[in-house]
C-alpha cells in the first residue's frame, strides 16, 4: 500500500511540475492537496511518509477522529476543509483546519467571524463560487461574489486569500477555470483552488494555486469499495 501510494504521489506531481511549465510557471507555485476523505489513517501515513504535508477533508467529525493524532507527529501538516461547512460545525472547524476552502454564504461568513475572534485563530478562507449556477450545488454565483467579497473580506476581516471551484460534470472544466481566474484577478485575490484527479493539468495551466487530488494518489475510496 505504502509504496503504491508513494509512487502515486510522485506521478502526481511530476504531472503538476509539467503543467506549470507549460504555462511558464514553477512546480512549487501549484499546491497539492491530497484528499483523504474516507481513506483510513495509515494512508494518510503512508503520504505522509512519502513526504506529502496537505491534506483535504470533506467532514469536520471525520477530520476530528483521523488528524490530530497525525498532527502531533507531523507538525507541519497542514488541513484544508473541502467539504460544505455547517454553522453548528464552525467551531471545532476553525480549531482543527488550517484553510477552509467552502465559504460559501453570509450566515456562515458571519459564524466564522464570531469564532476566529473568540477564538484568536484565523485559518486562511477560500470562497466557493458557483461558476457553473447549478441550483443543487453550493457556491456563491458570480453575480453575488463581488458583495460576498465586500462582506466577508472588507467588512467582517475574514482572511479570504482566494476563489474555490467545482465545475459541472457535463461540462468542459477548462472554460470554468478560465472563468474563475478572471473572477480572482478582478476582486484582487491570488489563489484559486480548482482542479481534481481528472483535471488537475487543466487547471495548473490555467492558474491553479491549489490542487485537490484523492483517487489519482489514495486510489478508490475505501467507502465505495466495500459497496
Amino acid at each position: 500500500m505504502a509504496d503504491n501510494i508513494s509512487r502515486s504521489l510522485a506521478e502526481v506531481l511530476n504531472r503538476i511540475a509539467h503543467a506549470a511549465a507549460d504555462s511558464g510557471r514553477q512546480a512549487k507555485d501549484a499546491t497539492l492537496v491530497a484528499v483523504s476523505k474516507t481513506h483510513a489513517a495509515d494512508r494518510v501515513e503512508a503520504a505522509l511518509k512519502a513526504g506529502q504535508l496537505v491534506f483535504g477533508e470533506n467532514r469536520v467529525q471525520e477530520a476530528e477522529t483521523k488528524f490530530p493524532p497525525l498532527k502531533a507527529v507531523w507538525p507541519d501538516l497542514k488541513l484544508h476543509l473541502i467539504g460544505p461547512l455547517q454553522t453548528n460545525k464552525v467551531k471545532e472547524a476553525v480549531a482543527l483546519f488550517d484553510v477552509i476552502q467552502t465559504l460559501d454564504r453570509p450566515k456562515l461568513a458571519h459564524a466564522l467571524a464570531r469564532e476566529m475572534e473568540r477564538s484568536g485563530r484565523r485559518p486562511d478562507c477560500f470562497i466557493q463560487v458557483n461558476t457553473g449556477e447549478e441550483p443543487q450545488k453550493a457556491g456563491v454565483t458570480p453575480e453575488e461574489l463581488e458583495d460576498f467579497v465586500a462582506l466577508a473580506r472588507d467588512e467582517l476581516k475574514l482572511p479570504i486569500v482566494g476563489l474555490m471551484c467545482i465545475p459541472p460534470v457535463n461540462e468542459n472544466p477548462s472554460l470554468h477555470f478560465a472563468f474563475l481566474n478572471t473572477l480572482a484577478q478582478r476582486l484582487g485575490l491570488e489563489q484559486l483552488s480548482m482542479g481534481m484527479s481528472a483535471d488537475y493539468e487543466q487547471a495548473v495551466r490555467l492558474g491553479a494555486t491549489v490542487v485537490r487530488v484523492g483517487s489519482a494518489i489514495f486510489g478508490r475510496r475505501e467507502q465505495a469499495a466495500r459497496t
